[in-house]
């Protein structure tokens, strides 16, 4: 087996794992990265989720590494798209104009600034970027993760490295490392949460979706008539109110049965409306949600039709948990089957403005989502396993209702900021939505410590959460920041030569620590704002 040696090993190249990676460079430090796909980047890339962010993203409640991403995006459009002059002069150019975020693009776009990020330090060798590669097993010494153990197409490589940083996007490494976690719902016993379960529930975990990519223009697209569309056509959770293929079902909020709008193409003023999740969620007509470039924002005629994510709750597969399953590759292949039987449904019975039946101009877009087929490279995943942390943030943290306070929750150990209601899915449980509104957060220290592992830090969704907080943290800047506060706390242990908890334990070196992150553009706590 070859090996190669490092002094930080991050294992998944999604958002925490690319933030991570650019901390310990930017720390002088040299970083080996690996990643599934064939695009670094994770939900914004590879699962082709455009991001989703809080309404103060403009102005505040980031990291300056996230805002070198978003302005790189903004910055590839402007060079090398036909902008309208409308456009061009937008301060906060959204390119999609969708209507769930502020920054709605492309995510080959996406890539190709990751990619200019990373480039210099590839260039000095002093970043090495494994892909594809998913980790098979790892070396543990007691407490210390001694080394990891990644396939490709051809090898397996063993990686060492002074720190090791779990960026996957379900904690693969926990497992493999014999890292204490949790996975699934935790038990109202358990962490007294009022929206908890009385009973946990390990398989209980938020719905995954196999996204997907279209446009709309002349011509049949239509896909051939899935095997099983049949069965997905009448496939009917009890609380959806009809069959979850189609147009009608729970609002996120309220969990009244709604009926949302779809229009190809619909006829709208890119820059009439702003994202605002506070105060909408935009998703009632689902062709301007989740638009990753509208044809009215560059010149007239460049483009016959607006870009469109399928990324709605219609394709969220409640069928079972990819997590510490057995059955982790079937639930996969339904989740792409029911994304497939909608987007048939899309074609061929989509009810029309003029009376008709579907929607034949659909068509794929396999350019956008690097793929054969249009459909992602990976599926979107909202709930990952999650380490057992020296402190785990509970819904008593950040529900407005159980704080009695929309003021921001606040942690004497924060690396970090994030907002986001608490947003869960469907899970495959059975359970409907939760969403609670919430407070912006700081991220604690102690929820990046596992209670035991003395070099495994979590760098992705697999921080100290509970199933319900992770509904907050599960979004694309606060993934990021979670990766970057874990960059630079490894860079910072092997400058001062010690480890993460004594950092947590040790108010010098805390300070010391803060102290750093701020100097490198990590906001560590909110202005005097109000939760949602």
């Amino acid at each position: 087996m070859r090996r190669l040696d490092t002094d930080v090993v991050v294992v998944g190249g999604g958002l925490g794992g690319v933030a991570a990676a650019l901390a310990v460079l930017r720390a002088g430090r040299r970083v080996i990265l690996t990643e599934q796909y064939a695009w670094l980047g994770g939900q914004l890339t590879s699962q082709a989720v455009t991001l989703d962010e809080h309404t103060w993203i403009e102005q505040f409640g980031c990291t300056a590494s996230y805002r070198e991403l978003r302005d790189g995006i903004r910055r590839y459009y402007r060079d090398n798209y036909p902008l309208s002059a409308e456009a061009a002069a937008q301060r906060y150019l959204n390119p999609g104009a969708g209507l769930v975020s502020r920054l709605c693009s492309e995510p080959k776009v996406a890539v190709a600034v990751i990619d200019e990020l990373l480039g210099p330090f590839i260039s000095a060798g002093r970043l090495v970027v494994l892909q594809p590669a998913v980790p098979v097993g790892a070396h543990v010494d007691g407490d210390v993760v001694t080394s990891v153990e990644v396939a490709t197409q051809d090898e397996r490589i063993e990686l060492r490295g002074d720190y090791v940083l779990d960026a996957t996007e379900t904690g693969e490494l926990l497992p493999l490392t014999g890292t204490e976690y949790v996975v699934g719902s935790e038990s109202r016993e358990d962490t007294g949460e009022p929206n908890a379960p009385a009973v946990a529930d390990p398989g209980n975990v938020q719905a995954i979706s196999w996204c997907f990519v279209v446009d709309h223009v002349e011509g049949d697209h239509t896909i051939p008539r899935p095997d099983d569309y049949d069965y997905w056509a009448t496939f009917a959770p009890e609380f959806w109110g009809a069959p979850m293929i189609g147009l009608t079902g729970p609002h996120p909020r309220t969990l009244e049965t709604v009926t949302r709008d779809f229009t190809p193409n619909i006829d709208d003023d890119p820059f009439s409306r702003i994202a605002d999740q506070r105060a909408d969620g935009g998703d009632q007509e689902l062709w301007t949600f989740r638009r990753l470039l509208a044809r009215k924002v560059l010149e007239p005629g460049f483009l016959d039709s607006d870009i469109v994510l399928v990324n709605w709750p219609m394709i969220d597969y409640v069928g079972g948990s990819i997590i510490d399953s057995p059955d982790a590759e079937s639930h996969l292949d339904a989740a792409r089957r029911q994304s497939r039987a909608m987007l048939y449904w899309l074609q061929t019975e989509a009810p029309r403005p003029d009376g008709g039946r579907g929607w034949p101009g659909l068509r794929l877009r396999p350019d956008v989502t690097g793929t054969d087929d249009g459909f992602a490279q990976a599926p979107y995943i909202r709930e990952s396993r999650r380490i057992r942390a020296e402190y785990t943030v509970v819904e008593q943290d950040l529900s407005i209702g159980a704080r009695g306070s929309d003021s921001p929750a606040t942690f004497s150990d924060s690396v970090g900021v994030g907002m986001y209601r608490i947003d869960l899915h469907p899970s495959t449980g059975g359970d409907n939505y939760i969403d609670i509104a919430s407070v912006p957060f700081e991220i604690p220290l102690g929820a990046l410590i596992p209670i035991r592992m003395r070099n495994l830090l979590p760098a992705a969704k697999n921080v100290g959460t509970t199933h319900i907080t992770n509904g907050a943290f599960r979004l694309h800047p606060v993934e990021w920041s979670i990766g970057e506060a874990a960059g630079w706390l490894a860079a910072f242990c092997l400058d001062r030569a010690t480890d993460p908890r004594a950092v947590h334990h040790t108010p010098s070196l805390l300070e010391e620590f803060q102290t750093r992150l701020v100097g490198n553009g990590v906001e560590l706590h909110w202005p005097d704002v109000a939760g949602y």
